[in-house]
């Protein structure tokens, strides 16, 4: 079995996603497939893509919900979902040839190809089906949080994000060191009340959401700007989309 990293990395690079303003475009999703398409991790196989059975390696998913509240009102979420890059990583310490890793220098969780057998003991240990199995290499993939990229010099500065980061829209999506309390993803997780997904499964993802802010009637009736979050209703819709994920 593949053991973490003996000290915990103190920089934990990973994302930060504001389900208050996804607005499930998915450009997120095709923006990862075709980067991966040619990158770390390629290819990424489909079969029958436009077909009425379609499969494929795909590191980006997203899930919309539409739930109505105790008060009759509803809201559709949208609900990106990829690896979170735990800090305890079931899929790393199953693994029984070494092939998941993750990272000492920034916490990012990989898969040797050359090492991996394809059994999927890491996509059963996975509590987020966050691992994807590529029929034509017969290997196990999943995000890379675009690691070919984000430390491509050729890049500017700017551009030095995952994929995903760059294609989003409506800036729903942010990249940095969650390990750093003073970075700026840091400060969006405290000040919108982030929260892990499904914290009994013990595996501490690094990845972080923010959740919905709780809207008054006469705004969803307007349109208008939506109320600052109070601790406790963040915390209410986190769990709310926490129980709609682990159905």
């Amino acid at each position: 079995m593949t053991s973490l990293p003996a000290t915990p990395p103190t920089k934990k690079l990973g994302l930060v996603i504001d389900l208050d303003i996804c607005v499930g475009c998915h450009a997120c999703a095709v923006s990862c497939k075709e980067w991966n398409a040619g990158g770390h991790s390629a290819p990424l196989t489909d079969h029958d893509p436009y077909g009425a059975d379609p499969t494929g390696v795909w590191f980006n998913r997203i899930h919309s919900y539409e739930a109505v509240g105790d008060d009759g009102d509803s809201r559709t979420v949208h609900f990106p979902k990829s690896c979170l890059h735990c800090d305890d990583a079931p899929c790393v310490t199953v693994c029984p040839t070494g092939a998941s890793y993750k990272r000492a220098e920034d916490g990012i969780v990989l898969v040797d190809a050359d090492m991996c057998i394809g059994c999927k003991l890491c996509s059963w240990a996975c509590p987020y089906g966050a691992r994807e199995y590529d029929e034509d290499a017969g290997v196990m993939k999943k995000c890379t949080l675009c690691v070919d990229k984000i430390y491509n010099e050729n890049l500017p500065p700017e551009s030095r994000v995952p994929a995903c980061v760059s294609a989003c829209p409506t800036g729903a999506r942010s990249f940095g060191d969650l390990g750093d309390p003073d970075s700026d993803v840091s400060h969006l997780v405290r000040a919108r009340a982030g929260y892990d997904l499904m914290p009994e499964q013990g595996c501490r993802p690094v990845n972080k959401y923010l959740p919905p802010r709780p809207r008054t009637r006469l705004e969803e009736v307007a349109g208008t700007a939506l109320t600052p979050v109070v601790a406790d209703e963040a915390g209410a819709i986190a769990r709310w989309v926490d129980r709609l994920f682990s159905r």
